[in-house]
């Protein structure tokens, strides 16, 4: 399942669905790569109720700007097309999976 987004992709991903979550992460990063089994696993899981996509803060510095990512990795939570919440650094499954939970 490909989950990476583009900056062009974001402004319309927030904007036309309810329930957002972008991971902002790299590759040389090893807390982003820990946290990626849970992010696909719920990526999958929660398909229905929230989009989760991964932006590559190398590949997209003017999208990770925009949402002042200064460390990574960093979730980015959107209600509605507005950003709710930032979580920055490791989370358990269960503690995402509840951060979702009250976005919905």
């Amino acid at each position: 399942m490909e989950i990476q987004l583009e900056q062009t992709q974001a402004n319309n991903i927030i904007q036309n669905n309810p329930t957002v979550l972008l991971d902002f992460y790299a590759d040389w990063c090893g807390p982003c790569q820990t946290l990626l089994p849970t992010i696909h696993k719920l990526a999958a899981e929660l398909k229905d109720e929230v989009i989760i996509k991964k932006v590559n803060v190398d590949d997209n510095q003017e999208l990770a700007a925009k949402f002042g990512i200064r460390n990574i990795p960093t979730l980015v939570f959107f209600k509605d097309g507005e950003a709710v919440e930032k979580h920055t650094g490791l989370i358990t499954e269960r503690n995402l999976r509840s951060k979702i939970e009250r976005l919905k």
